[in-house]
């Protein structure tokens, strides 16, 4: 392990959410769970790659949930067993609320150590938290959550060598990372918070538990992004109205109890949760354009989680825009890294005397 001031560059920050993959969408939908010991052993993966990419220094985010302690451990293990380089590794020594307020630290400090780039593990929270401070620094967004609309389900390993080659500039930045939409939530006109895939309206009065899964009680949903093999809310949108990543506009969708309005889709909201879902409006968002919310009063859910109650003293629009978090294009960088020649030398040929 390596204190701060020996990190050397190029350096990689790596944020994981220990809560990620652990909801209550486990109890309601039998969602899968996703492990403290296997978001360790991606970080351990995503090591060896970077290091095979030339990247000098990681730093990590510590946490309660015991990801930081079991890489140190391996560290230890791996040093010891003479494994093949990884980067030096330092911990950032900040106070830990288990809330995301560490994400927000952990990321402003990396920043100020001056990473090329931050590797996520998490869910669409996680990432939506982390894209709200990490400026110009691209994310590699890797899901350990369960609706996972933004970031991608990929081996470690290979979002490791994607993140490592940009990191260096073997692969340059401009060439292998992609900007992304992002939707901009205002409260009386301030700017209040954002959303990375998708912001719902809900007729509930309390945050509680964070994932909405009630069809009955939903009512406006504006999305940057919607596939039809999309798993949250934005699948709603995305079995109905799709919408690329690339694409400079959103979806907005009025939202009324199943059987009624335009059109009734089907649509897998949480893991192992299909419902019916009424659509009664539906109209593109384009880049700038201010949408007030129609809800009188209710919760709304960012990236798929409750957020923000509001009522009558508090009018809430929403906005889309095209200047979100950059991220790091894992296939195409891998691609250019094939044109490149980046993973192969040229075999040297060696001719018998007489031969051919």
């Amino acid at each position: 392990m390596a204190p701060l001031a020996s990190i050397e560059k190029p350096a990689v920050g790596i944020v994981t959410n220990p809560a990620s993959g652990r909801d209550v969408r486990r109890l309601v939908a039998k969602a899968s769970v996703f492990h403290t010991a296997e978001k360790c052993n991606m970080v351990q993966r995503a090591l060896t790659a970077l290091a095979s990419c030339g990247v000098r220094s990681a730093v990590m985010a510590p946490d309660l949930g015991g990801i930081a302690a079991g890489v140190m451990r391996a560290l230890e293990a791996h040093h010891d067993q003479g494994g093949a380089p990884w980067p030096h590794v330092a911990f950032l020594d900040l106070p830990i609320e288990d809330s995301a307020q560490d994400s927000v630290r952990a990321v402003e400090h990396m920043l100020r150590l001056g990473v090329a780039l931050i590797m996520v593990l998490g869910g669409d929270g996680t990432h939506r938290v982390i894209a709200s401070r990490c400026g110009s620094v691209p994310l590699v967004a890797l899901s350990t959550g369960t609706n996972n609309a933004f970031p991608e389900i990929r081996e470690a390993t290979i979002a490791g060598l994607a993140a490592g080659l940009v990191a260096t500039g073997a692969v340059p930045r401009e060439l292998g990372t992609i900007r992304n939409k992002v939707l901009r939530v205002r409260m009386n006109g301030e700017l209040h918070d954002l959303a990375l895939v998708d912001v719902c309206a809900s007729s509930d009065h309390w945050t509680g538990a964070r994932a909405l899964w009630k069809p009955e009680d939903l009512t406006e949903l504006f999305v940057t992004t919607a596939k039809a093999d999309a798993i949250g809310l934005s699948a709603i949108a995305g079995l109905s109205f799709p919408v690329e990543r690339a694409a400079p506009r959103g979806i907005r969708l009025k939202l009324c109890a199943a059987g009624r309005g335009i059109m009734t889709v089907r649509a897998p909201i949480a893991p192992g949760l299909i419902v019916p879902v009424g659509i009664a409006e539906v109209g593109p968002i384009f880049p700038g354009e201010e949408c007030a919310l129609r809800t009188q009063r209710g919760v709304l859910a960012l990236d798929g989680e409750r957020e923000i109650e509001f009522g009558p003293d508090r009018r809430l629009s929403v906005s889309l825009e095209l200047d979100g978090p950059l991220t790091v294009d894992i296939g195409r960088v891998m691609e250019l890294a094939v044109e490149r020649g980046l993973f192969t030398e040229p075999a040297t040929l060696r001719f018998r005397e007489g031969v051919g």
